[in-house]
């Protein structure tokens, strides 16, 4: 079997959104499953509207999701000649023709169309006149009068469309702009694409592109038009339902492997397996299990797996997609031992990186702010004694583990007679400034010794000081 070469073109007309990532990645899994190369193509044709801002962005997206590519990126804007050179073998194989017809003409042509209850579209009038470019031409393809033009879909099945309701469409306008089916085609054909997933709203094109396949002489692509991504009422998704830019989802502290899960399972499925990493989404990704029913966007389910897949991270791999989200609170931190220390107690209670990020935030603040509620209940002036006894306790320790602050809580304990929430709670405050935070001893230990000996002092001094 020939080598699968599939394609991803975005418009740069916008940032990259859900369904456009879910589109990439599919046709990147297909690739990379089969050992074949994935093409990036910009179709940037619509000069108007397309930016270098939304390409950079498109570009950026890719890479943080990890969806790296083979080939280009290409440009549409720079294959004029290429497009040219295959419309003048259309014009002289017959397979096209000059249209001078001018728009409200062919306006005409339509409303008298629809006004005999056919379809309204252009009459073919240019079709025998033999006319030559000039600056008011079109190009027309010379469509087939009958017959059927069947779309042959990996994901959809076989879709028949009447090549009598395909009118004699323009693959270039008079400025000499080669248009989308035809630049798409054009593409193909000379970057070898021979596997084309795509959202099933490009169905309608598909048979036009495919006679001009035909007209060309060329092999057709495998087609699998997926269908759509909804919103949770089943309406085309939105911003309303959650659906941004994929560049939000990362500044929202999503992971990247969390995003790839989450989209692909928006249209694939391999039995009721959930939950992917990276490297099994390509060994197990096929074109059989792609759906033909709409998926529903839920960003519930999105999160879910985000808190997932950060649990399933190792600590060093978490603190370097942490860092951005530190440093956006004013944190400047290091991929070391002391941030992998703090992500490994935030990770069992974190569904995003901006969540672990705020809950970090104490670890490495100079002084602790109390919260005023949590400071009145419980570094009051009675726990002062209690503190400083934690403390001394602490400083005599010559080993700092887990294990050692037990017996320090054990000591303390039996000592003052207090019970473990009784101790517990005070310390977390004096520590952190509120009564939320990660396991005791694990985040003591995270903390440092220095660190916890000087904030146990000063929340001592704090309550005495409530007198």
């Amino acid at each position: 079997m020939d080598t699968i070469i599939t394609r991803f073109p975005p418009s740069p007309t916008g940032y990259l959104h859900i369904g456009g990532a879910r589109t990439a990645l599919f046709n990147w899994l297909y690739a990379r499953k089969t050992g074949g190369k994935f093409v990036l193509r910009i179709e940037d044709t619509d000069e108007v509207r397309s930016t270098r801002e939304s390409v950079d962005a498109i570009l950026e997206s890719m890479k943080w999701l990890g969806i790296d590519w083979d080939e280009g990126p290409y440009f549409q804007t720079q294959r004029h000649d290429i497009y040219n050179e295959h419309i003048d073998r259309l014009i002289q194989s017959g397979h096209a023709y000059y249209c001078d017809c001018t728009p409200e003409e062919v306006d005409t042509m339509r409303e008298e169309a629809k006004a005999k209850g056919l379809k309204p579209m252009y009459n073919g009038r240019c079709r025998e006149r033999n006319l030559t470019k000039d600056n008011n031409t079109v190009v027309r393809l010379k469509t087939p009068d009958s017959g059927v033009t069947i779309v042959e879909d990996v994901v959809k099945g076989n879709t028949a469309f009447q090549n009598a309701e395909i009118d004699d469409f323009i693959i270039q306008r008079s400025n000499g702009v080669a248009m989308y089916n035809l630049a798409v085609v054009i593409d193909d054909i000379t970057m070898g694409i021979n596997t084309v997933l795509r959202g099933d709203d490009h169905l309608i094109n598909t048979p036009k592109q495919m006679l001009i396949y035909q007209a060309l002489g060329a092999d057709l692509p495998v087609f699998g038009h997926v269908p759509m991504v909804l919103g949770s009422d089943k309406s085309r998704l939105s911003k309303r339902h959650g659906a941004m830019s994929v560049g939000e989802y990362q500044k929202m502290g999503f992971l990247p492997d969390a995003m790839i899960n989450y989209l692909v399972r928006l249209g694939w499925s391999h039995g009721d397996q959930e939950f992917f990493e990276r490297d099994d989404l390509i060994k197990k990704f096929d074109l059989e299990h792609l759906g033909r029913s709409a998926s529903m966007f839920d960003t519930d389910k999105l999160m879910a797996l985000n808190a997932k897949h950060i649990q399933k991270k190792s600590p060093a791999e978490l603190a370097g997609e942490l860092l951005p989200h530190l440093s956006g609170l004013g944190i400047e931190a290091e991929n070391n031992g002391f941030t992998q220390g703090v992500v490994e107690t935030l990770q069992p209670r974190s569904k995003t990186l901006v969540e672990m990020a705020e809950a970090a935030v104490f670890y490495y603040a100079e002084e602790i702010e109390f919260e005023e509620k949590a400071a009145k209940k419980f570094l009051k002036p009675a726990a002062a004694p209690m503190l400083t006894q934690c403390a001394d306790a602490i400083t005599a320790l010559e080993d700092y583990t887990q294990e050692t602050l037990e017996n320090v809580f054990k000591a303390v304990m039996e000592e003052t007679g207090l019970g473990f929430g009784k101790i517990a709670q005070p310390l977390r405050v004096a520590v952190t400034g509120t009564t939320v935070s990660p396991g005791i001893f694990e985040m003591l230990l995270a903390l440092g010794k220095e660190k916890t000996l000087s904030r146990l002092k000063k929340a001592a001094e704090f309550a005495r000081d409530q007198a």
